[in-house]
């Protein structure tokens, strides 16, 4: 059975992403403030965005050579002037590859390979990482350029590049469009280490449009959002530097959570959509400071990244008194694919499925499922990303012959649902999502590959064989990655040991990799014949719930 969206279809602009962004619908004035620092009150207004964008593209076409379809990698949190460099890269005609500042040097090398990228735009805080990460792979310290507009040791800001000229932004044809990535998110996709997710111009524009169809808040230039989820994730770079710059709206940007500035941000400047993730709604629910605020002016909490409890999605509106409603999608699919309701909420739901898009759920065994009966979620539409960067293996695994998208988690689609006031029918289906056969971990809506860390653990002296899972952490409301380790021949198992292994990973990891739900011993770690770690089992005998 094939589920399709309730929500007619739409049609998708044939643009580029820089000229939907910028196209000005709502004919905000230049001089209005697109992004504002939270911390600072230093502005970007839409003038100025332009204007800088275009003088980088120039520099970056006249200064360093960057051809149609280059790769520049941004390493930085966020910060008002992001956005500047993003779409200056795409005004070239380049492609911006968005590293995690969190990364340890050895896994922003490996983004920089795979990605190719032949420029680094780094925030100061953490140009230690890229120039050691430059010094191992012998990437040229003249390609490397600073956010802040202060030189450091040598390493130029990238406001020297700004060209004496405004380029004229990169116009792409409907073929290229639908061929070249518009930027490079990194997801590990079902399995595995992280890949290149090709987002294409035409998978970026279709999902800014088919996010707006299915959103009840009135869309216009007047919203004020609050900027603090990761501006290199998909979610935040969908939400906050692209399909809300396009509104003309206003973006509060906050570069580190910190949850007094995170309230103060929603009062002082009278918030409308706050982007949330579900350890986020944990903190406001139990914090009795957050409760001092006054969240009057917010319409909607949207939460998304990682699952949201029905329990604790309603222990917050009983709270707040602000709708809060969950949504669903992946890097892959540009992300959101469905989308909850705020004025009838069904809490634990993802909502239906946006416009354009075609679902099915399929069992184990390939046969495809109806209503109420749990599967594998995969989908097809015009926001599905056109694959893995130089990656045709992985590609291939995760299309099926018609063009579905597995996306490796379990679902169901409810015809018979709980709304907030009654039990009724919905023939439209709400989808819920229930778990995953994908072994992903997700910390606070970080990805964790667990072959990753197991790679790692297997160099530590004592190790002979490990395996880690993710375990549910009910005072964080997120998964934690947790090791079941096998000692080598004659090494006592202790508590000291069980320290020494998760200071082992914390020392050689990025800080959301920890082993932060700790670390067990096992006799053996549990394998299928041909070799492959049964996670699966080890989930199921685990009694660990933090």
């Amino acid at each position: 059975m094939i589920f399709r969206s309730a929500v007619p279809d739409i049609e998708i602009p044939s643009l580029g992403v820089y000229q939907y962004a910028t196209r000005n619908v709502n004919g905000i004035d230049d001089n209005k403030p697109v992004y504002i620092d939270a911390v600072t009150g230093a502005e970007l207004t839409f003038g100025a965005l332009k204007r800088d964008s275009k003088r980088l593209a120039a520099g970056l076409q006249d200064k360093l050579d960057l051809k149609k379809g280059g790769v520049v990698a941004i390493l930085s949190p966020n910060q008002v002037d992001y956005a500047v460099v993003f779409f200056g890269v795409i005004a070239a005609g380049g492609i911006p590859t968005l590293a995690s500042p969190q990364q340890t040097p050895k896994d922003f090398q490996a983004q920089l390979y795979d990605s190719t990228a032949s420029i680094i735009i780094v925030h100061p805080l953490i140009l230690a990482t890229a120039l050691e990460t430059a010094k191992n792979c012998k990437f040229p310290l003249s390609k490397i350029f600073l956010f802040g507009g202060k030189e450091i040791d040598g390493i130029r800001p990238y406001t020297d590049l700004l060209g004496d000229r405004e380029a004229e932004p990169v116009v792409f044809t409907e073929k290229e469009l639908k061929e070249q990535p518009a930027f490079l998110c990194y997801s590990s996709g079902t399995t595995g280490r992280q890949k290149g997710v090709m987002t294409t111009h035409y998978n970026a524009v279709a999902n800014f449009e088919q996010y707006k169809a299915v959103e009840e808040i009135k869309m216009h230039s007047g919203l004020v959002l609050l900027g603090f989820l990761p501006f290199f994730h998909i979610y935040g770079l969908n939400a906050f530097v692209n399909t809300f710059l396009s509104l003309g709206a206003t973006v509060v940007v906050i570069p580190k959570f910190d949850l007094t500035l995170f309230c103060t941000v929603i009062q002082k400047y009278k918030v409308n959509i706050a982007h949330i993730v579900p350890p986020i709604v944990l903190l406001l629910t139990k914090s009795p400071v957050a409760r001092t605020f006054d969240f009057s002016s917010v319409q909607v909490f949207i939460s998304g990244a990682a699952p949201l409890s029905e329990s604790l999605a309603n222990e917050f509106y009983d709270i707040y008194k602000v709708p809060i409603k969950q949504g669903y999608g992946l890097t892959e699919t540009s992300p959101v694919t469905h989308l909850g309701s705020g004025s009838d909420p069904i809490f634990g739901s993802v909502g239906k499925l946006c416009p354009n898009l075609e679902a099915k759920i399929i069992s184990e065994d390939g046969k495809e499922l109806g209503y109420n009966k749990p599967g594998e979620l995969c989908l097809r539409g015009p926001n599905i990303m056109k694959g893995y960067w130089k990656n045709k293996e992985a590609t291939d695994a995760c299309f099926d012959s018609e063009g579905f998208f597995h996306t490796g988690d379990i679902a169901i689609v409810a015809n018979v649902v709980f709304s907030s006031l009654s039990r009724r029918q919905d023939e439209n289906g709400n989808f819920f999502i229930i778990d995953r056969l994908k072994e992903l971990i997700k910390y606070k809506g970080f990805q964790v590959a667990p072959a990753e860390l197991e790679a790692l653990l297997l160099t530590h002296k004592s190790i002979a064989d490990a395996a880690v899972i993710g375990v549910w952490s009910y005072s964080e409301a997120t998964e934690y990655p947790i090791a079941y380790v096998q000692v080598k021949p004659g090494i006592e198992q202790t508590d000291e040991l069980k320290r020494d292994i998760q200071k082992y990973v914390a020392d050689n990891a990025a800080p959301y990799k920890k082993l932060r739900g700790g670390v067990v011993f096992i006799d053996q770690v549990p394998k299928s014949a041909s070799g492959k770690i049964l996670r699966k089992l080890l989930r199921s005998k685990s009694q660990y719930k933090l």
